[in-house]
């Protein structure tokens, strides 16, 4: 009998996505910390011929396309002379994050004080895990959202799965 022929498939796990993700926000930081540009979030998404790895940037003011294109042109070229994105093929986009940002810092808590936020809890607080409200806190890790005339809702960072504007 002949010899079976060997396939080479090449998955990415949880991890290694992680440690892209980790490693092209580092890049990113230090192109975008030269232009006054906060990367907000990275996401690597798909598989196969069909991935995508997205940076979020922002800056006080808003960013423009020129924004957008320099972080696009100086962190692509960075990957791909450092091979950070094993695999092969990939799609870079830069975009702002646009109306429903997301909140994941402690410094995107202070910083938008005062606006409307969506936020999703690990667990529930009086029976629901989803609030919405305006941002009227935060400090010592503590989030203050104003859910409603004079209810005001406490919960720590640690217990956010998810928030936006």
């Amino acid at each position: 009998m002949g010899e079976s022929p060997l396939f080479c498939w090449f998955q990415f796990s949880r991890t290694m996505k992680d440690e892209v993700v980790a490693k092209v926000r580092a890049i990113a930081e230090r192109v975008g910390a030269s232009e006054g540009i906060e990367i907000v979030d990275v996401e690597f998404l798909g598989g196969g011929r069909s991935r995508l790895l997205r940076i979020f940037i922002d800056k006080p003011g808003g960013v423009n396309h020129g924004d957008c294109e320099l972080v696009s042109q100086d962190v692509g070229t960075i990957l791909d002379v450092e091979d950070v994105v094993p695999g092969g093929r990939y799609t870079l986009e830069v975009s702002s994050p646009g109306l429903e940002r997301k909140l994941t810092k402690p410094a995107d808590f202070e910083r938008f004080l005062g606006q409307k936020a969506r936020i999703v809890l690990k667990s529930p607080v009086e029976n629901q895990r989803r609030w919405e409200g305006v941002l009227t806190g935060f400090a010592e890790g503590v989030i203050t959202l104003e859910a409603g005339p004079g209810k005001m809702l406490r919960v720590g960072l640690d217990q956010v799965e998810k928030a936006n504007l």
